[in-house]
């Protein structure tokens, strides 16, 4: 049992520098604004740096050639075949490391069984083929969860009840991440919040002989209202029965979102992902102190499109406000960042 100090005993940072304040010097020979008193001074202090190497690009593909705007993410298409390679080279060619790919699943390809999932030509499976074959040195992130290609819009399987199996649902997402992992992934993203899916997907892989692809853990998933757009997007808004608050996390704890990440560090996973972002700035701030592997926070639909809506409105200026909320993610501990917004801000970055 460790030692912990008792609430007479403790000493809180506000306290800490009331006692100090002997040792500061003041006003006026101490005046904080000479830092700030010029851009070059302030990007010489500057303690957290925003780079294209922090972004990870989410994109939508779809069977149909061209491109179909999605309405609720503004600026966000769901791209064809046709358009594949092209789109990854932008992305590759300004510097983004990896994008990360979500299928638009056609309706009549989802069942309660979910078979597209591991399907070896299924979308996700046919674009990373593609890209790979046109496109080097660009990362590859495939999400492992069935909700594209469950008639019910669940991560997992379902009982005849409408219980959401974990255990069998484990069964598939092993299927899935090995034909994912066949066609070419890099980096697998499981985003079920299944229990103990970290485990039984890295011994598959290393069983198969997939042991240089990466498991980037969805750690901290919150059974969040921000995720609208998204299932708009993937087209599984309409199908979803009931909800995800089975698996998902509660987001009023905190702990709980703690032990996740634990739990899929011992198992394997080599990164971590909390989501939403900006909502749970807390939650990544505190995992990403105590994380012996990389954190990354992923800036949600809902939160993007928020951004878009009152940029579109006049109401903020989009650049500055979406650097300034992906700055946010950086101050709080995040090794990285998800974003719709990511080619946008690349391409600013790049001048």
């Amino acid at each position: 049992m460790t030692d912990r100090p008792t609430p007479a005993t403790a000493v809180s940072p506000a306290r800490t520098l009331a006692s100090n304040r002997a040792s500061l010097s003041q006003f006026p020979a101490v005046r904080l604004r000479r830092r700030r008193s010029s851009d070059w001074m302030r990007r010489l202090v500057q303690e957290n740096h925003l780079q294209v190497s922090d972004l990870i690009w989410p994109i939508f593909v779809q069977e149909e050639n061209g491109r179909t705007p999605v309405p609720s993410l503004p600026g966000v298409d769901r791209i064809g075949p046709d358009l594949w390679v092209e789109v990854a080279s932008q992305a590759q060619a300004l510097g983004i490391p990896a994008i990360a790919l979500f299928p638009v699943v056609p309706a009549h390809r989802k069942t309660h069984a979910c078979e597209e999932a591991w399907r070896a030509d299924n979308l996700v499976c046919q674009a990373m083929r593609s890209i790979r074959a046109g496109v080097n040195g660009l990362g590859l992130i495939a999400d492992v969860a069935l909700d594209p290609y469950n008639a019910t819009g669940q991560d997992g399987l379902l009982s005849e009840s409408g219980e959401v199996l974990n255990d069998e649902t484990l069964e598939a997402l092993i299927k899935q991440s090995l034909a994912q992992a066949d066609a070419g992934a890099h980096i697998l993203a499981p985003s079920d919040m299944m229990d103990g899916r970290i485990a039984v997907i890295r011994a598959a892989l290393d069983e198969a002989g997939h042991s240089s692809v990466a498991l980037m853990s969805y750690a901290a998933k919150f059974a969040s209202a921000f995720y609208g757009p998204f299932r708009d997007a993937v087209g599984s808004s309409g199908a979803l029965l009931g909800d995800k608050k089975t698996y998902q996390l509660n987001p009023a704890n905190v702990r709980e979102a703690e032990l996740e990440a634990q739990y899929d560090i011992e198992e394997g996973a080599d990164m971590l992902i909390v989501k939403p972002g900006l909502p749970y700035l807390d939650i990544l701030q505190r995992i990403s102190a105590t994380s012996p592997i990389p954190v990354y926070a992923y800036q949600v639909s809902g939160e993007y499109a928020m951004l878009k809506a009152a940029a579109a409105q006049g109401w903020l200026d989009e650049q500055a406000t979406v650097s300034e909320t992906l700055m946010a993610f950086k101050r709080a501990g995040a090794d990285g960042i998800w974003s719709y917004a990511a080619l946008d801000l690349a391409r600013s970055m790049k001048g």
